[in-house]
């Protein structure tokens, strides 16, 4: 990513999002943002691109061993949940207010 610029991602931590490509694509089943990674443009979602750790035993983890973890998937690979509509939607942004307020393409109401 270039950086001269700090990226405008519509993806916020939270947000309910649907996969759209890769080996997890399911445009049905709307899945929770977990963290955004903006220097990378990556996101990190609950259950998707499952990957094992291996650990060594630390002091908060004596066991250690095999961890299964979420890995960053890219975020253009996925699109925001509208669920008034039940299908993934792209979002536009406007100011109301003096705020900037995201706003679903298809159903024309406000993302909280």
């Amino acid at each position: 990513m270039s950086t001269r610029f700090k990226p405008k991602f519509s993806i916020k931590k939270g947000d309910n999002v649907v996969v759209i490509t890769g080996e997890d694509k399911d445009l049905k089943k709307p899945r929770k943002v977990l963290e955004v990674l903006l220097e990378k443009g990556k996101v990190l979602v609950e259950g998707v691109a499952i990957v094992t750790k291996h650990t060594k035993p630390t002091s908060q983890n004596t066991k250690g061993g095999i961890v299964k973890v979420e890995a960053p998937i890219n975020i253009s690979n996925v699109m925001l949940w509208d669920a008034k509509t039940g299908g993934p939607t792209k979002v536009k942004r406007t100011r109301e207010n003096g705020k900037l307020i995201r706003i679903s393409k298809k159903s024309g109401e406000a993302i909280k």
